[in-house]
């Protein structure tokens, strides 16, 4: 965290009740040179009476008197908004005031804006647990009595402030109503009543298909409200970030797992299947279409806590984690803080939102793909890349054996049919082949070892030599034996390296 947050001992009981509303002050790292407005000074809507008392008191707090200043002798800020994937919920540490009876907002002060690389004086979170569009829209609806709308907090701010970057997450708990989701996910295992798939899978893309033009109308209300503070469009980033899928089905490849019940696995195998293979994308498919309709910039996390998912190694978020101090079945409250990045998870937002502003590019994507720890900014949406590997002679795809991404599972040729499994992307950086299915599983030669006929299997992404490979025209082969080729032999049949002979099956499309 990036300094030491301002204390609000000079405002009164009522007023500082709101500040608390209006979220944390943080002070960063000196800033730079602010990126070049469209004016030297700004002229504002004015505010209602009962904001601009708030505005007023804040700008005494971090200049001395209450004045609006002009944009250039303004302190530079980032500030965050929406719900408790971006609070900080799950963290464990809250600001006080966050944390209950009454206010549950749970933001953190190692949350991720308050530890970016962006060169800020100041850092805002009015994001909070729990919240829906409805609490950040223009108009909409506080969610404690002490809370703020969130554009209400982004029109102080943008006025006291010159804001670089305003950054969205929100979507999670509209129509998608993902924290009752989990919930009763876990519940249902727990009383051994089957997955909960069949019960959402078959209303999930109408639920995502609902909540995208609500997170539109968001994002517009957030321009309008930085137009009425006095700025263009191009003084600042307005970035809508996605969401991670923080389950997976991999965790058994973790040499130290000891059970769900200590980790905090509490699921049923295929619900992490379907989260993370369907209801995650669908998902980002949404929040992807809300940012590009509105001209937001995009930020594609669905893949960033790929290899680090519950019960994982080196998790980015927190398992089920249970209140045990209320009576009964888990419920919402009891389970707020399940499945939600923890502190190295705020870690890797926070750099993934650094490489973002430092590229200037309006859509990227993050994610650990080689397993390091540390996140790697890609300029395209995940979706994009993806593409199928066709063999020429026999027309087959290049398939992952069931669908399944543990270690160690084959793969192999079969009839092609557009699946995730069939999915594969090439980093020409890192020369690693990576399935669809999840961004840490890599096509793999096994044991290093290079006999022709070694049928090919998933691993888990380590950027080792057995798992680099070059395309070579229409052929694929590995870095260390160049003679060789990947081939298919027909549908059913292992991917296999065999010494390159110019035939079709060893041509990939």
């Amino acid at each position: 965290m990036k300094g030491t947050r301002h204390r609000h001992h000079w405002l009164t009981a009522a007023a500082a009740a709101v500040a608390v509303a209006c979220g944390t002050i943080t002070a960063a790292a000196p800033a730079q040179a602010a990126r070049p407005g469209s004016a030297e000074s700004v002229s504002s809507v004015p505010l209602s009476p009962e904001l601009e008392a708030i505005r007023a008191a804040e700008a005494t707090e971090i200049y001395g008197s209450p004045g609006e200043r002009p944009l250039e002798d303004r302190r530079t800020s980032l500030i965050s908004l929406g719900d408790s994937e971006i609070s900080g919920e799950g963290i464990g540490t809250y600001e006080p005031g966050t944390n209950g009876p009454d206010n549950w907002c749970h933001r953190s002060p190692d949350a991720a804006i308050h530890r970016t690389g962006i060169p800020a004086d100041l850092t805002f979170n009015v994001s909070c647990s729990g919240a829906y569009t409805g609490n950040i829209r223009i108009g909409g609806s506080k969610q404690y009595a002490d809370e703020l709308v969130q554009s209400d907090s982004l029109a102080i701010k943008a006025r006291n402030t010159r804001v670089k970057m305003v950054l969205l997450v929100a979507g999670a708990n509209d129509d998608l109503q993902f924290g009752p989701v989990m919930t009763d996910c876990v519940t249902r295992y727990l009383l051994v009543q089957g997955p909960c798939e069949p019960k959402y899978a078959p209303g999930w893309q109408a639920r995502v298909d609902a909540l995208v033009p609500k997170v539109e109308q968001t994002v517009r209300d957030l321009k309008s409200v930085m137009r009425d503070a006095g700025y263009a469009d191009g003084d600042y980033r307005l970035v809508v970030m996605g969401y991670p899928s923080p389950i997976g089905p991999d965790f058994r490849d973790n040499p130290d797992f000891a059970g769900k019940l200590a980790c905090g696995g509490l699921g049923y195998d295929s619900d992490t299947v379907w989260g993370r293979n369907s209801a995650v994308p669908a998902f980002e498919r949404g929040m992807r279409k809300a940012a590009a309709d509105t001209g937001a910039v995009y930020l594609d996390n669905s893949r960033l806590f790929h290899g680090h998912e519950v019960c994982m190694e080196d998790t980015w978020a927190r398992g089920a984690y249970i209140d045990l101090s209320k009576p009964g079945l888990p419920d919402e409250n009891s389970l707020r803080q399940s499945f939600h990045p923890n502190e190295r998870g705020h870690a890797a937002f926070a750099s993934c939102l650094t490489q973002l502003y430092d590229s200037g590019a309006d859509e990227a994507s993050c994610a650990d793909v080689g397993s390091s720890g540390r996140p790697v900014l890609f300029p395209y949406a995940w979706d994009t890349v993806y593409r199928p590997l066709t063999d020429r002679a026999t027309g087959t795809c290049v398939d992952v054996d069931a669908a399944e991404s543990a270690n160690g599972t084959r793969v192999l040729g079969w009839a092609c049919h557009g699946g995730r499994n069939q999915g594969w992307w090439y980093d020409p950086a890192r020369g690693t082949i990576h399935t669809e299915l999840t961004q840490d599983r890599c096509l793999d030669v096994p044991d290093t070892r290079y006999p022709a006929g070694t049928g090919l299997v998933l691993w888990n992404c380590h950027g080792g030599t057995h798992q680099k490979f070059v395309r070579d025209g229409a052929t694929i082969r590995p870095t260390a034996a160049r003679g060789l080729c990947l081939t298919l032999a027909g549908p059913g049949q292992p991917l296999r390296i065999q010494n390159c002979d110019g035939s079709a099956n060893q041509q990939f499309a």
